[in-house]
């Protein structure tokens, strides 16, 4: 066991800090994690939720962010691959019926993760509207149990700490976690020609128990079509 010593500054470990050990280690110890990476060309999302934040802000009352979309987009693509959404439970698979998507939120002092139900019946605007009260419940030490039960598949916004990339480790008992990095002005080849766009890296990482290469990379395809497609045209708020 280490020891302090001259100068050190000890802090005593709270419940809060003890129980997310005490899940960490259990989905490392439990899950062989793999990972994979794609990279989305975010240019469109940008210029709808760009164009559209400070209305929805002034009407609305919370932000638009990001973020939302990218729940959205997931949620969508887990319809088409629900094995992502599932669980190891010894001798079988579970595959949810429900897609309740958990989300990282970070406070000073800890990382909660609770969970928006349903989150493919919702809009992108009910999306937001919950990704602000949790994250309010969340900084006020408000969230109740049910708040952070039931989730099937969690996606964090490690983008809003500045990362271009991360493995993140899975949240027990899911088979996936969905790191959604920072959005990046970059250089891109299209049609042999060099353009300014707006990359984001999608980072995934799988239960190699329950899902191989293969499906995952159906997966990541299909949210990276979800992100790229996102339009005035063919995605409403509402």
């Amino acid at each position: 066991m280490p020891t302090s010593q001259v100068g050190d500054r000890e802090t005593p470990i709270d419940g809060i800090r003890k129980a997310i050990a005490k899940h960490m280690v259990t989905s490392k110890h439990e899950i062989p994690h793999a990972w994979m990476m794609v990279e989305a060309d975010a240019t469109g999302l940008v210029r709808y939720r760009d164009g559209l934040k400070n209305k929805f802000k002034a009407e609305e009352g919370y932000a638009l962010t990001y973020f939302a979309f990218f729940v959205k987009a997931v949620a969508q693509a887990l319809k088409e691959f629900p094995i992502l959404n599932s669980t190891w439970a010894g001798d079988k698979i579970i595959e949810r019926a429900d897609i309740n998507i958990s989300i990282a939120v970070a406070t000073d002092d800890h990382l909660f993760v609770p969970v928006i139900k349903h989150a493919d019946e919702k809009s992108i605007k009910g999306i937001a509207r919950e990704i602000n009260e949790l994250a309010a419940k969340a900084r006020a030490g408000k969230l109740t149990q049910d708040d952070m039960s039931g989730g099937t598949f969690t996606v964090n916004s490690t983008g809003s700490f500045g990362s271009v990339q991360s493995m993140g480790i899975i949240n027990h008992p899911q088979a996936a976690i969905l790191q959604v990095e920072s959005i990046v002005k970059r250089p891109v080849v299209i049609d042999d020609m060099i353009a300014i766009r707006n990359m984001v890296n999608l980072c995934l990482s799988i239960d190699h128990r329950i899902l191989d290469g293969l499906v995952a990379g159906r997966f990541l395809q299909k949210v990276k079509e979800n992100v790229e497609t996102i339009t005035k045209e063919n995605t409403p708020i509402y």
